[in-house]
């Protein structure tokens, strides 16, 4: 909306009625929908998925059974980074959240933490989180000390490719540092308790501080993926959803 000053000519101040009265009649539309879907009870649901390091949004297909009703999205996102994928993330959030009335996250590991990134402030009502990434500084830490690398040495190099196949920066750890993860939206944690990637410690400080419901499978793994480890995950969500 402009702001009129005094000067402004009258075809500035039209425009701006105009824009203003456009507004509110979007947002009487979007109130009689809502009242319209709960008087019919025909409330519209949408899950959106984000996947893992190394998955596809095709992998939300798998979701479409457990949550009948509801409409089933996956972000084929691109960002390596949590600068990026806040914008990436918020542009596919705001694209689809319109007409819902009620949005689920499922997210897999660094997807689940760039994802408390970028939509802690969105109308999220729940949300599953599968072997998250809730520690981006711890295990940044931890990675350099299986590569031997100290915080001098990746200030000085900025970037690092390390013999396990990450490459490790400086610039990452210093963001990750100077934002910390806050997360307010309901959720519920299914963690493995062979992760290597996330102690139990770290899980469980996370799920404390973000009152969080956390579940944990005995010899489940980071990469939820066998058979014996679906079921027990198709499982865990169908206890929450009824």
């Amino acid at each position: 909306m402009k702001i009129v000053s005094l000067g402004s000519n009258e075809n500035t101040i039209d425009d701006s009625i105009e824009e203003l009265q456009k507004l509110c009649k979007e947002i009487m539309t979007e109130i009689k929908d809502f009242e319209r879907s709960r008087e019919t009870g025909k409330m519209k649901q949408l899950i959106i998925y984000i996947h893992g390091k190394g998955g596809n949004a095709m992998e939300a297909d798998h979701y479409k059974t457990l949550f009948a009703g509801y409409d089933v999205v996956g972000i084929d996102y691109h960002a390596d980074n949590p600068w990026d994928a806040i914008s990436e993330f918020k542009e596919f959030f705001h694209r689809y959240r319109q007409g819902y009335d009620s949005i689920i996250l499922i997210a897999n590991s660094i997807g689940a933490y760039f994802s408390m990134c970028a939509l802690n402030n969105e109308q999220v009502d729940k949300a599953f989180f599968i072997s998250p990434i809730v520690d981006m500084e711890k295990l940044i830490i931890d990675m350099m000390g299986w590569a031997d690398i100290t915080e001098e040495k990746l200030r000085e190099k900025q970037l690092i490719t390390t013999g396990f196949g990450e490459t490790l920066s400086w610039e990452y750890l210093c963001y990750v540092r100077n934002h910390p993860v806050n997360w307010s939206v309901p959720t519920y944690i299914l963690y493995g308790d062979k992760d290597n990637l996330t102690s139990q410690e770290t899980i469980h400080k996370f799920a404390n501080d973000a009152n969080a419901e956390l579940t944990i499978m005995q010899n489940g793994e980071h990469w939820f993926h066998t058979a014996e480890q679906m079921s027990f995950l198709d499982d865990w969500i169908k206890k929450y959803i009824g």
